[in-house]
Parts: C-alpha cells; sequence; structure tokens
C-alpha cells in the first residue's frame, strides 16, 4: 500500500515538474529564464515537501480508518450470512415439526376412526346379542300364555326395547340409530304375529 502512494506522489512530482519546465522554456515575456526556473524549482519543492509531509501524516490514519472500515463491512457481511444461515435452520426446523405435526395429526384422526368403528360394531351386536335375548323371551311366553302372552309380550318387548334402546342411545347412539333398530324390532315382533 505504501510503495503505490509512493508510486503516485512521485507521479504527481513528475507530472508537475515536466509542466513547469515546458512553461519555463516558452517565451513568456521578457523576464529571464534562470529566474523562472529557480521560481519554478521552489515551487516544486515547496509543493514536495508539503505533499510529503501531508502523506506522512496523513496515510497512517487514512490507512487505519480504511482497514476499519473494511473490517465493519467485513463484520457485517459475516453477521448477515450468519443471520442468514440461522434462519435457513429455523425455518427448515420449522418446517420439518409442521410435517411431523401433520402426520401425528393425520394417526390420530385414524386411531379415532378405528375406535368409532369398533365402539359402533360392538354396540351393534350387543344390540343384536339383546334382541335375540328378547324374541327368545318372548317366544317362551308366547308358549305358556298364547292370547295373553301376544299383548303382554308386544307390551313388554317395546317397554325393554325403548328402555334398552334408550339406555344405549344416551350413551353412544344417535337419533338415526335409535329409530333405525325399533323398525327392526317392531317388524320382528309383528311377524311373530
Amino acid at each position: 500500500m505504501r510503495s503505490k502512494t509512493l508510486t503516485i506522489v512521485l507521479a504527481v512530482l513528475l507530472v508537475t515538474l515536466f509542466s513547469g519546465i515546458a512553461f519555463a522554456s516558452a517565451e513568456a515575456g521578457h523576464a529571464d529564464s534562470g529566474v523562472l526556473l529557480k521560481d519554478f524549482l521552489y515551487r516544486v519543492l515547496s509543493f514536495s515537501v508539503a505533499m510529503a509531509i501531508l502523506v506522512y501524516y496523513l496515510a497512517k490514519p487514512m490507512k487505519k480508518g480504511l482497514a476499519g472500515r473494511r473490517e465493519e463491512i467485513e463484520k457485517a457481511l459475516a453477521e448477515a450470512k450468519q443471520a442468514k444461515e440461522d434462519a435457513e435452520a429455523k425455518f427448515a426446523e420449522y418446517d420439518r415439526k409442521l410435517a411431523q405435526a401433520t402426520e401425528e395429526i393425520a394417526g390420530i384422526s385414524d386411531a379415532i376412526r378405528r375406535e368409532g368403528e369398533l365402539e359402533k360394531q360392538k354396540i351393534i351386536a350387543n344390540a343384536q346379542e339383546m334382541a335375540i335375548k328378547i324374541e327368545q323371551d318372548a317366544e317362551k311366553t308366547a308358549e305358556l300364555e298364547i292370547a295373553k302372552a301376544r299383548t303382554e309380550l308386544q307390551r313388554e318387548a317395546v317397554q325393554l326395547a325403548v328402555g334398552v334402546a334408550e339406555e344405549l342411545l344416551e350413551k353412544n347412539f344417535t337419533k338415526e340409530d335409535d329409530t333405525r333398530l325399533i323398525d327392526e324390532y317392531m317388524q320382528k315382533v309383528g311377524d311373530l304375529h
């Protein structure tokens, strides 16, 4: 860096020197060329000394200032790069967590559906078993008392079915399941007549 500064200073001095020589050699009036040359050399010397003093005292602070600025820029670039990498890492982590959450939600949803289907099948099986049991009880009662038993059986069967259905409905059935079971039972009891 110092050699560049020295080269620039020398180039400025040479340009000034040659332009002064060219000016001095031209006819500039009646003045003696020796006086002009001395004046010019004095001015070149004064300029050179002033430039040398300025370069000597200002070169170090300028270098330090420029080096400090360079370091600040490099530090800012490094911080920006690190911030970008951190942001990309966080984005990748959040993306991964989102994918995991989506998979977990799908798994939970499937498990709930399976459990609901199993519960539905259990309820239907229990209802069918109860209906079979009620039907068997109704047949035994109908054999003992034909006329009285038919009306009694229908009343009891309806009450029992309604009670069981109400219990099941309160626990597990919807209105549509309740209506369907009652209709099926009434049809079965009607077939007994």
